[in-house]
Parts: structure tokens; C-alpha cells; sequence
């Protein structure tokens, strides 16, 4: 990552990314930020589609901090899309939604850490800090929900599931968690936008899940890549 190099060369510059829909709050922590590191630039988005445009405009992007609740995405969907717009930047989630399986899910969809919104600024440091040096940051108390001893169980289990998608199935949902909507899904494999809707229907069937992120979760933890789906 961008900020991992940090440590080998302080003076590379940094580019930072906010994404929230209350202007204060985009300026208090605009103000943080400034004071943790010397930015070269700090922008801010209020929408989910006005980062992916900053994002697709070519700003090379070190830093995203996040907050799931944004007036066009709410939850994890906002964090897998820019996951894959911007794979090399460090994303820090900064959420009032701070209870520990919130928390755990956010670290398996592709954040580096996570910080309540309303954090004090040392904890923003504590957690700039970790992400620079490449270690993942949690809040003071948490508990991962899953436990210890769960991972061999819970792996096993949604294997099984995602062993269960045909070929075509397998393919959408990969492209699920590239970030892609129904309409590039369906103009990337040549069907049309309503047979997707209907794979995909059947996916979290199989999967047992009610949304697109559950899904891309279940494929991440059981690393989806290596699992080889049923022929149609």
C-alpha cells in the first residue's frame, strides 16, 4: 500500500480521500488529518458516486476514509465498490455503526481499519499510524463476534455453499465483488440485465443471504477464487 511506503520515505507525499455527507464533519476531520501527516491534498466527497469520480478522474488516492451512511449507498456496498476502485489505498472506515459484528464485517469486505465517528483525534492518529505501517486498526474493546476456534467451522460451511453455484453463477458472483452492477455484468458476459437479476437471485439463495454484500463476504472469507463451481 501507498502508505506502507510512508515508513520507508516520510517525505513522499500523501493524498487523502473523505467521503461523508456532513460537510462539518468532512472539515473537523479535514482538520485531523492535517494534523496527524503532511498531506499534499485532502478531498472530500459527500456522495459514494462523487468518490468513484474523483477516484476515476486518475487522483491517486493514499487514503480513503469512509462512512457507510451516505445518501446513495448505505452499509458495506459503499466500501466493496470503492475496494475496487481504489485496490492500492488504505481504507479507514469512520462509522457511528461501531458494534463489534459491524466492525468484523467491514474488516472482511476490504477496510484497513475502523474508528467510531466520533472518536477522539488520538485515536484517528492510533489508527493512521497502524494502516501506514500496513497493520490493520480496531477500536479500544472490540471483540471479533466470530470467536476463536469458529474460522475451520464457518470456512468449511461456506465452501459448501459457494460449491453449489453453476459456472455462470460462479462468474457473476465474481464479478459481484469486483464492484460491478447488474448492467456491466450483463454487458460483460453478453445476457441480458434480467437473466443477471435472476442469477443472482439464485446465488444468495444458495449462499443463504439477503444482499449482494453478505454474498461478496461469504465469497471473500472462503476465497471464492479457488473454489471450482458445478458445470451448468
Amino acid at each position: 500500500m501507498p502508505l506502507a511506503a510512508m515508513t520507508q520515505d516520510p517525505t513522499a507525499p500523501i493524498t487523502a480521500l473523505v467521503v461523508d455527507d456532513h460537510p462539518l464533519f468532512c472539515d473537523a476531520l479535514t482538520l485531523t488529518l492535517q494534523s496527524i501527516a503532511d498531506f499534499e491534498e485532502i478531498r472530500t466527497a459527500g456522495t459514494l458516486e462523487k468518490a468513484l469520480e474523483i477516484l476515476a478522474g486518475g487522483t491517486d488516492v493514499d487514503l480513503v476514509v469512509l462512512d457507510l451512511n451516505l445518501p446513495d449507498v448505505n452499509g458495506l456496498d459503499g466500501l466493496v465498490r470503492l475496494r475496487t476502485a481504489a485496490p492500492k489505498a488504505a481504507i479507514i472506515i469512520a462509522s457511528s455503526m461501531a458494534d463489534n459484528r459491524m466492525i468484523s464485517h467491514a474488516l472482511k469486505a476490504g477496510a484497513d481499519g475502523f474508528v467510531p465517528k466520533h472518536s477522539q483525534r488520538s485515536v484517528f492518529r492510533r489508527a493512521f499510524e497502524a494502516v501506514s505501517k500496513g497493520m490493520a486498526f480496531v477500536p479500544d474493546g472490540y471483540i471479533d463476534p466470530n470467536g476463536q476456534g469458529t474460522d475451520s467451522a464457518d470456512s468449511h460451511d461456506a465452501l459448501a455453499r459457494l460449491a453449489s453455484l453453476t459456472n455462470q453463477q460462479a462468474r457473476i458472483l465474481n464479478l459481484i465483488c469486483e464492484g460491478k452492477l447488474n448492467k456491466q455484468i450483463a454487458y460483460d458476459l453478453s445476457i441480458a440485465e434480467t437473466t443477471v437479476k435472476a442469477h443472482v437471485t439464485a446465488i444468495m439463495r444458495k449462499l443463504g443471504v439477503h444482499s449482494r454484500t453478505q454474498a461478496v463476504l461469504i465469497a471473500q472469507e472462503a476465497r471464492f477464487s479457488r473454489v471450482l463451481p458445478n458445470e451448468e
